[in-house]
């Protein structure tokens, strides 16, 4: 599904989940529709500037499966910065992120497809603090690992955990700013 409530395209969509979303709810940092993992819901209209456009970079952390072995050397260069296509084809070089190599999670929801694994492959965690169009797949690719699955973590504080596809956790507003790590979150209700 695409992480949106209304689309032109023959797609299924936040509404299609079975909530009762209130009226007025969007989607903060989006997932587009071969992405999975932690979606912010929100009815509030400023979150997205507090997260997103503040003074201090927030965190989010993604775990990544790649084709092929990747090397320390390619760890290394996620790490310090690697030059990427963005928007209107020009090139931009990433800033430094965590980067790590993982072992095969064991609780994570798997397809029947994915049970059995075809050729090499690589698990990573990814952790920016921006957030460029496709950035991560755009990453990957740079080092000629195609990514074959993208699921978004964290939000700062804010845990996918157990969550399983489909589902949503309500969460008090203190907590979830909290969470965030946004301080002047009283600010944001105005």
């Amino acid at each position: 599904m695409v992480s949106q409530f209304i689309s032109s395209h023959n797609v299924g969509l936040l509404g299609d989940i079975d909530f009762e979303f209130p009226e007025g709810i969007h989607a903060i940092g989006r997932l587009d529709n071969l992405s999975e993992g932690l979606l912010i819901l929100t009815t509030n209209k400023r979150v997205t500037k507090l997260l997103f456009q503040g003074k201090t970079p927030h965190r989010r952390t993604y775990l990544v499966k790649v084709r092929a072995e990747v090397s320390e050397e390619s760890i290394h260069l996620l790490r310090t910065g690697i030059s990427i296509r963005i928007r209107g084809g020009e090139f931009w070089t990433t800033t430094p992120c965590e980067a790590d190599i993982v072992p095969r999670p064991e609780n994570l929801f798997f397809l029947p497809k994915e049970k059995k694994e075809y050729g090499p492959h690589t698990w990573l965690t990814i952790t920016l603090t921006e957030g460029k169009f496709h950035q991560v797949r755009k990453m990957t690719e740079a080092l000629r690992h195609r990514c074959i699955r993208l699921i978004r973590l964290s939000i700062e504080d804010l845990e996918l955990g157990d969550l399983q596809p489909g589902c949503v956790r309500e969460i008090e507003e203190e907590t979830f700013f909290a969470q965030l790590k946004i301080d002047d979150w009283r600010d944001a209700q105005n």
